[in-house]
């Protein structure tokens, strides 16, 4: 039973990636996903977070991303995505990706704080924006 995020690699500024985190053992869909990144000496940052239930799409992302992260799943591959566009060097980070079962009526307040998923972390993936 495991999340394994991947996808991680160089890339120029302004360039585009898309991460993946696959679930094993379990199904991703009857979770929150949450995404976050721990850049060097920093702390872990949350990113975004697509809610739980098959079907369902709703995302919440962090003002401070500005557009630039975009969350989405696929429920036949068991994998939640990560698109992150126009990439700078302050991008740079490890990328993790995490699931809980979230109260519902406590997602958005709560999504952001790595301290809420005590279920499943992914590995991380190290995403490096250098010229």
């Amino acid at each position: 039973v495991q999340l394994q995020a991947s996808g991680g690699g160089l890339v120029q500024p302004g360039g585009s990636l898309r991460l993946s985190c696959t679930a094993s053992g379990f199904t991703a869909a009857h979770y929150d996903i949450g995404w976050f990144r721990q850049g060097p000496g920093k702390e872990r940052e949350g990113l975004g977070c697509i809610k739980a239930g098959p079907g369902v799409t709703r995302t919440h992302y962090a003002d401070s991303l500005k557009g630039r992260f975009t969350i989405s799943k696929d429920e036949e591959a068991n994998t939640v995505y990560l698109q992150i566009y126009d990439l700078q060097p302050e991008d740079t980070a490890a990328y993790y990706c995490a699931a809980e079962r979230i109260p519902p009526t406590l997602v958005q307040a709560t999504w952001r704080d790595p301290r809420v998923y005590t279920n499943f972390w992914g590995q991380g993936t190290l995403v490096t924006v250098s010229s």
